[in-house]
């Protein structure tokens, strides 16, 4: 019986050691793209042209963020990405907010079908409707501004989702006591419902905020001019910038792209924690 269990033991240690081991590897694959990116970054045009490449700079060159700057409007690019992505998220969170309150809390006709016809709207690719869109800020006047940028995408069916997932989960006696105190709906809302689901919302504010940020396509669309153009844009026009061919400027490219990811790695790091807890106490009733 002894040797049985010291043999289970040793078992468990193994299995520890090689689940240990794989997720180190996953790790190392997953973060190998943006160490490559970020070494890049530091390499010179030589270096980076060589027919095997080195896994670290031989000569750290910082000259190429500058250039960067010098190639292309890369300052106003960042501005421009910064206020499509704050504003997506302002709009986006509050939309979200007044709507998955209704289907969570709220009693109508029709509560169910409605939501049903709102998650329908997740199966609907971007690309099926920029048509009628473009065709729409065209005729307003919004092409080639932020409001083009911004208001199209103003409501998230997934956002929609996700926090009425995460209200529902909230007692409705709390409701009841707030709405005997004196609450509203907008008090019930943004004073008791937000901060009892705060970890869903700033996790959603997050992939919002991400979303926006690396948007491609949709800028892409709806800008015509450098002072309206994002980052994802202009680092696509830089790579162009030197007569088309992206290899003699690949190191100035890496560099761009460095820059563009820091925002991202930066608001992550400070919210991992209520992304953990998002994760931890999300509900799917």
């Amino acid at each position: 019986m002894k040797d049985n269990r010291m043999a289970g033991q040793k078992n468990l240690k193994v299995l520890h050691v090689v689940r240990i081991i794989a997720a180190l590897l996953v790790t190392a694959l997953m973060f190998f793209p943006i160490y490559w990116l970020v070494i890049s970054a530091f390499k010179t045009q030589y270096e980076m042209r060589l027919a095997v490449p080195t896994l670290w700079p031989k000569q750290f060159v910082f000259d190429n963020f500058i250039e960067a700057f010098n190639v292309v409007p890369y300052t106003r690019y960042f501005f421009n990405t910064f206020v499509q992505a704050a504003g997506l998220v302002i709009l986006q969170l509050n939309v979200a907010l007044m709507a998955a309150y209704a289907f969570a809390k709220g009693r109508f006709w029709g509560k169910e079908l409605f939501f049903m016809l709102v998650l329908a709207a997740l199966i609907v690719p971007e690309q099926v409707t920029f048509v009628p869109v473009y065709v729409m800020m065209s005729k307003v006047g919004w092409l080639d501004t932020f409001l083009a940028l911004i208001i199209p995408h103003g409501a998230s069916a997934f956002g929609i989702f996700l926090l009425r997932q995460a209200f529902k989960s909230v007692n409705n006696d709390v409701i009841e006591a707030a709405r005997v105190d004196g609450a509203g709906r907008f008090g019930i809302l943004y004073r008791i419902l937000l901060p009892m689901t705060l970890p869903t919302v700033v996790t959603l504010g997050i992939l919002i905020f991400i979303s926006g940020w690396n948007s491609y396509f949709w800028p892409l669309i709806m800008t015509n001019s450098n002072d309206m153009r994002v980052l994802t844009v202009g680092i696509a026009m830089l790579r162009d910038s030197v007569a088309g061919n992206e290899a003699l400027f690949f190191n100035v490219i890496m560099a761009a792209s460095t820059m563009a990811i820091i925002p991202i790695v930066i608001l992550f790091t400070l919210a991992q924690k209520h992304i953990i807890a998002a994760m931890a106490n999300s509900t799917f009733k």
